[in-house]
């Protein structure tokens, strides 16, 4: 189990390099938009992006997967992804796998790269060994892969249709499952996996698929709107602009007095990325693992916010996360977007009383209310620089000799360790880091915040 959960996380980080680039992209596609500034070559650049997210997926999934993130596994990646689709199109026309195809051959690439990029041939084919026989390798193997899913795919295709419309057809009870289920995965870093198959897979509309993909395809001034489009997305930004704001404050409101002035700007700090941005892992693991009741109460409030914006008929969707930056940027192609506010607003309330008294009721230790603090990653950064923090990681990991391998995505440290049990979380804590998860003896993640890959990178080159 503990070597499935490895993998599964892997997958999850390596998802995430090719989602990486939609915020700009997104960002061009709305600022060159007719409805904004008119611009038509920089919407153009941002279309481009979206128009070519398959291949994108088969770079970056294989980059996040290869051991040392290797460009020559991108182009195993990118040579897999055409062999695949025109190959299996050439069997049958009919065949669309989109951004599935992408994260196929990424995943070919990416694992092939890690088996082969080191192999030794004779002599005479000297040239081609080491990494030069992975994208041969991958060619060979995705075109064994485009024969059998030139005659497998089409039932496939339709099966997976119907999972879309289904989901669609769900209506209120699909999206509330959706986001319910978004947030109870966040703790084990395996959210990125249902997040793919909603957000780029399911569904389709004006030659895109996806919840985001297709709300991105829509054009107002053509009349051309899906009116299923975001209905995946709209429930987070109530949730994410409001609601963990309102909880931040709950926290605030319950700490003790002598630590209420400690805590106050930390918690207020990840409430304002959480509003602006989008990005809430900060603020969920304050209280993720010393409070799991206030957590569950959390995932089904996502899921009511998800359920009941698709009951008023809102529809708003987000290039990179459900923020005040892309619900103001992409209103354009919204449907009630400004429904949000009010929505929003009573879920802060509902939010900040539950939690208040939930947290007051069951006496929950959540931050300010234990007298134990977590260290500054910044003041040690300050101190010692990135390297002397990195340091500090790699001993209190237990060494050298108990880090196995190090990634990161956009706030954790990814971990893979010879035994998990030697390292204390105190003294992690005592680093900065906001949370530790170990699902098993071998795995561990720490949420370190958005300097999670600069610090993955310099424990990899210290290491």
């Amino acid at each position: 189990m503990g070597n499935v959960f490895g993998k599964l996380q892997k997958l999850g980080k390596a998802l995430m390099l090719p989602v990486a680039v939609m915020p700009v992209a997104a960002l061009m596609l709305r600022l060159g938009a007719g409805d904004v500034f008119n611009i038509p070559f920089i919407m153009n650049a941002g279309a481009a992006v979206f128009d070519n997210l398959a291949i994108l997926f088969a770079i970056g999934v294989a980059v996040g997967l290869a051991k040392d993130n290797n460009g020559v596994a991108a182009l195993a990646g990118a040579v897999g992804y055409f062999v695949l689709t025109k190959g299996a199109t050439a069997i049958n026309d009919t065949i669309n796998m989109g951004v599935l195809a992408g994260m196929i051959a990424g995943v070919a690439g990416g694992l092939l790269y890690n088996k082969f990029h080191a192999i030794k041939l004779p002599d005479f084919l000297g040239f081609f060994g080491g990494r030069r026989f992975v994208p041969i390798v991958t060619s060979f193997f995705m075109l064994i892969a485009a024969l059998i899913f030139g005659y497998i795919w089409p039932p496939i295709q339709g099966v997976i249709d119907s999972i879309g419309q289904g989901m669609v057809a769900a209506g209120a009870a699909g999206t509330f499952a959706f986001g319910f289920l978004n947030r109870l995965l966040i703790p084990v870093g395996l959210h990125h996996v249902i997040n793919s198959f909603t957000w780029f897979v399911f569904g389709e509309f004006n030659g895109a698929t996806g919840d985001l993909n297709r709300f991105f395809a829509q054009v107002p001034a053509q009349g051309l709107m899906d009116p299923s489009a975001g209905m995946f997305m709209t429930g987070f930004f109530p949730m994410m602009m409001f609601g963990l704001p309102a909880a931040a404050l709950a926290m605030i409101k319950t700490a003790k007095k002598e630590n209420r002035k400690a805590v106050t700007g930390a918690l207020l700090g990840v409430a304002f990325t959480s509003f602006l941005t989008g990005i809430t892992e900060p603020i969920e693991f304050m209280f993720m693992f010393l409070a799991p009741v206030l957590y569950f109460a959390h995932a089904l409030l996502t899921g009511a916010s998800m359920a009941i914006t698709y009951i008023m008929g809102i529809r708003h969707g987000f290039g990179f996360s459900a923020g005040a930056i892309d619900y103001f940027l992409n209103m354009g192609l919204a449907t009630k977007g400004w429904l949000i506010i009010p929505v929003g607003l009573v879920f802060g309330i509902i939010y900040y009383i539950l939690f208040v008294f939930i947290i007051e009721k069951m006496n929950l230790p959540t931050p300010g209310r234990v007298d134990e603090e977590a260290g500054n990653a910044d003041e040690i950064i300050a101190d010692k620089g990135l390297s002397g923090l990195a340091k500090e990681y790699i001993e209190k990991l237990g060494g050298r000799s108990n880090i196995v391998e190090v990634d990161s995505c956009i706030t954790r440290l990814r971990l893979t360790v010879n035994d998990s049990s030697i390292i204390k979380d105190e003294e992690l804590k005592a680093l900065g880091a906001s949370g530790v998860l170990r699902p098993n003896k071998k795995n561990m993640q720490v949420v370190v915040g958005t300097k999670a890959e600069l610090i993955a990178n310099e424990i990899k080159r210290l290491l």
